[in-house]
């Protein structure tokens, strides 16, 4: 899967997943609901306001915890909101899941489990 990222300006980022184009600004309020990976498939379900942000702390292991300790750092899924409450309530519903259902959301957006964030910084 081939992402493509263009900095238009300080806030305002464009990049194409899955040939759509996505487009974010300051502007516009976000949520994001999210599974990060490690390279032996251990998983990590999060919500966060600003992905980048939020995958550059996993990736750096900024915070010390369930993610740095098992080198969770790579991002395979997500899904865009603009609710916090609902993104909050995902969560919640996906972490609750089997990890068979967490896999199979993961390869019906992502087959080959690729860093979907490998080229964004």
């Amino acid at each position: 899967m081939t992402i493509i990222i263009i900095i238009l300006s300080f806030r305002t980022l464009v990049f194409r997943v899955r040939n759509l184009l996505v487009v974010y600004t300051s502007l516009m309020s976000h949520a994001f609901v999210y599974i990060m990976a490690s390279a032996s498939r251990v998983l990590y379900v999060g919500v966060t306001n600003d992905l980048l942000r939020r995958v550059a702390e996993h990736k750096s292991k900024s915070h010390a915890g369930f993610t740095a300790r098992y080198n969770v750092t790579r991002l395979v899924y997500f899904e865009e909101g603009t609710d916090i409450e609902e993104a909050i309530f995902r969560e919640k519903e996906i972490k609750g899941w089997r990890r068979s259902k967490k896999v199979l959301l993961i390869e019906s957006f992502n087959p080959a489990w690729d860093d979907l964030a490998a080229d964004w910084y």
